[in-house]
């Protein structure tokens, strides 16, 4: 399984996950768990024999909301602030969260900005004034011109 969670510690026998894929769904229980390289060797409790494993193949795993490991200060998973609001200090509106992803280079924030523009901002301290999780909105200093390319 590719990790696509900052927390894979979360995988355990027991716990239980939903497996999503297409319009498919079940709720499946982690048998067994162990990390491999950049990934994690799963076994669940009511998956026997390679056929059955590879019937899952192409899903991906959910945890409950309830269920989410709380996020440590400063981080923020992508589908919380997905749709929030982003503004500069002024209160100005840039646009829309459309996606936070981790990349080589760092953490990037994608900003569907009016028109339907995609700008990409980079998630970092200096840029990123405030996630404000109570008010649901990001407000960003962006570098000069990012919102006019």
């Amino acid at each position: 399984m590719d990790l696509a969670t900052d927390f894979p510690e979360r995988f355990r026998p027991g716990t239980r996950v939903t497996w999503k894929r297409a319009g498919e769904e079940r709720e499946i229980v982690v048998a067994s768990a162990r990390p491999h390289a950049r990934r994690m060797l799963l076994r669940f409790e009511q998956v026997s024999g390679v056929d059955q494993a590879r019937a899952l193949c192409g899903g991906e795993l959910f945890v409950p909301e309830a269920e989410a490991f709380r996020p440590p200060e400063g981080f923020h998973y992508a589908h919380e602030i997905r749709g929030w609001p982003c503004e500069d200090a002024a209160g100005n509106p840039l646009g829309e969260a459309s996606e936070l992803e981790t990349t080589a280079a760092g953490p990037l924030l994608t900003v569907l900005a009016p028109g339907g523009k995609h700008v990409l901002v980079p998630f970092v301290e200096g840029i990123v004034v405030r996630v404000d999780r109570a008010a649901r909105r990001i407000v960003l200093d962006p570098p000069g011109g990012l919102f006019e390319l």
